[in-house]
């Protein structure tokens, strides 16, 4: 599980509208993903060397990169399922870790990822608890594709020591991860697979919103994905968890914070009071875990109920997973009977 933004040391309003997500994201069948002012589309630029095409990634870096590189670092678990679903796991030669002593490469990837995307120890690049270059040389990439997983100074570090091209795939909304898929597919060659991608993706986005429409109350909910003895960790404004929620129509109580990634104290779960706790598993993680943080017993949703455990990966890492698995269980999760 990574969660691909460091977040910050360790009832609410729907903040975006259905109507703007319906703007956003609905694509039909084989149209072409349209960004918006806010997001970076893929612009081949006219100095592009002979072999290479200029991307904007999603900080708004303009990055030359080969067409079609046969051996690509992936940085990030959400990248590595776009590749995945592109038919791209060929090129991958490197992968995220952390450390052998501190889990490697279980610390990012669940036991089924490593299994469906024929991952192993042999490709890893440690990302933490510091980067290590040299891992990343031994597997010889000529294209590194990472999220903000890694700080400024690492990417800094690739492009300008190792001479290395660095895209930074971060979506921070869930419409964001279809302008991902346009963009990688371009890189490779594969726009029409990208489309096909996109499709069915916007259908699962439309059929949200057709069902939040539907809806006279949203109700309240604390999505954690840790917890520890100072409170449970959560989804904050201008986060793709966040967007997650609201599109599953819900009313997230960690929407009015400060921070993208806020820690809540058992004191602020209490006073917000939310209908519903969904809590993150894997990686270690499982109910006792959040049972044993601190006033657990005392929030309204535990004693009525309604708690329930979704897939890590299905709740933090922005990627088509999030759109087709997480979405749909987490709104049929807050609106029972409802058909998602």
């Amino acid at each position: 599980m990574s969660l691909n933004e460091t977040p910050a040391p360790k009832p609410a309003p729907r903040t975006v509208s259905v109507a703007l997500f319906v703007v956003v994201v609905l694509v039909v069948a084989g149209a072409a993903v349209v960004a918006t002012a806010g997001y970076f589309a893929l612009r081949p630029a006219s100095h592009s060397t002979p072999g290479t095409i200029t991307v904007t990634d999603d900080l708004g870096r303009t990055v030359q990169v080969p067409v079609d590189p046969s051996r690509v670092a992936v940085l990030s678990p959400n990248i590595m399922d776009i590749m995945f679903r592109l038919g791209l796991r060929s090129h991958v030669v490197g992968i995220d870790c952390y450390a052998a002593a501190l889990g490697g490469i279980a610390e990012d990837y669940s036991p089924d990822q490593i299994s469906l995307w024929n991952l192993s120890s042999s490709m890893c690049v440690q990302i933490g608890p510091t980067f290590d270059a040299e891992s990343l040389v031994n597997v010889t990439p000529q294209l590194v594709l990472t999220s903000t997983i890694l700080s400024v100074g690492d990417v800094e570090e690739i492009s300008s020591t190792l001479g290395l091209p660095v895209v930074i795939l971060q979506p921070p909304t869930l419409s964001g991860i279809l302008v991902d898929v346009s963009l990688v597919g371009e890189i490779f060659g594969l726009n029409a697979t990208a489309r096909a991608i996109n499709a069915q993706l916007s259908g699962e986005l439309y059929n949200a919103t057709e069902i939040d429409s539907t809806l006279y109350t949203l109700p309240t909910v604390l999505v954690t994905y840790d917890a520890d003895a100072n409170g449970y960790w959560t989804f904050g404004p201008s986060s793709f968890g966040e967007s997650l929620i609201e599109l599953a129509g819900g009313a997230s109580i960690g929407a009015n914070s400060t921070l993208a990634y806020p820690e809540l104290s058992p004191e602020q779960v209490l006073v917000y009071d939310p209908s519903w706790i969904v809590y993150a598993t894997g990686f270690g993680l499982n109910e006792s875990s959040y049972a044993a943080g601190p006033e657990w017993s005392d929030f309204t949703a535990v004693q009525d109920g309604n708690i329930t455990g979704i897939d890590s990966n299905w709740l933090t890492e922005p990627d088509p997973t999030m759109i087709l698995s997480g979405l749909p269980t987490l709104l049929a999760t807050l609106h029972p009977g409802v058909d998602a």
